[in-house]
């Protein structure tokens, strides 16, 4: 077959995992720079331009699409999906996954576990806001924030309110949570490919930090899922529409809670934590799933 990975660094540890993974297995991969495409827009023929040419025939593409760019990011994934092209993740499936608080009310509507969240826009609101969430303490959460970055610790009501008023104050969008404290700084991610969970780890956040990210300091090992935090996993990943993610799992009193569903997970930590070839499983994936308009939006959307 002939794979896109569709990335902005060709040198990234994922991207060169895939690269390798779909070479091995004797398939031609090619990495191409998502915001060097350009899109022949012309009735009935679809293209996607590239160094001043037109890209070849490819039967899937790899979405490795950062935050920052998902707007074109999506609209190039859409137009291979228009091609006909096979994409693991649908550009769809992607906008969804990259609005959290739409995420949220998705998954909220089928019933799975998920933090008391509250989103308001007007600050006459925050005590009443902070209220449904259960009080302080608190997180605050930037929704276009990622990797961590934008997640703050409230420990008062009082505290609280300043940063929601700060945040508010700059014309952001956040969202109000309340805070696990039986988690211990930890969290579960969960790799989903194709409905099933090929691996897990614990993320545990450094000493003094809440949040778990493996970029602000946290390390991962290997971790066993009970059922229903794999049942978890697997739902939201279909409730998103997502064939590859990263599901991140609390786990609190009530059961498995789901922090965030990323359409675009690292390898690397979970590959390290596993010993497991997560690149291969996710080319093994496409091997079976790469039929030609075998998207259910065929672009639209």
């Amino acid at each position: 077959m002939k794979i896109a990975i569709l990335s902005r660094n060709p040198n990234l540890y994922s991207t060169r995992r895939l690269v390798e993974a779909g070479e091995k297995l004797g398939h031609e991969v090619d990495v191409i720079d998502t915001m060097h495409c350009y899109m022949d827009i012309t009735s009935n023929s679809p293209s996607v331009r590239y160094d001043g040419k037109p890209l070849p025939k490819y039967d899937a593409v790899i979405p490795r699409i950062g935050a920052s760019v998902t707007f074109y990011g999506t609209a190039v994934v859409r137009q291979f999906e228009m091609m006909g092209t096979y994409s693991i993740n649908e550009s769809v499936a992607i906008s969804r996954s990259r609005d959290k608080l739409r995420s949220l009310q998705l998954m909220s509507r089928k019933g799975l576990g998920l933090p008391k969240t509250g989103f308001a826009h007007h600050p006459d609101k925050i005590g009443d806001l902070l209220k449904n969430v259960g009080g302080a303490p608190v997180v605050i959460k930037l929704l276009e924030g990622t990797q961590g970055i934008g997640v703050v610790l409230a420990e008062s009501n009082k505290t609280a309110e300043s940063i929601i008023e700060a945040f508010m104050g700059l014309k952001a969008n956040i969202l109000v949570q309340e805070y696990i404290k039986e988690a211990g700084g930890a969290d579960i991610r969960c790799l989903v490919v194709g409905g099933k969970v090929i691996a897990a780890m614990k993320r545990q956040g450094a000493e003094g930090e809440f949040r778990s990210n493996l970029h602000r300091g946290g390390t991962a090992s290997l971790v066993k899922l009970s059922p229903e935090e794999r049942r978890t996993a697997v739902e939201a990943a279909k409730v998103m529409g997502l064939n590859m993610c990263g599901v991140d799992i609390l786990r609190s009193n009530n059961g498995p809670l789901i922090m965030e569903v990323n359409s675009s997970p690292g390898l690397e930590g979970i590959e390290s934590a596993t010993n497991k070839d997560v690149a291969a499983m996710i080319i093994n994936h496409i091997e079976k799933s790469a039929i030609s308009g075998n998207t259910k939006t065929k672009g639209r959307g």
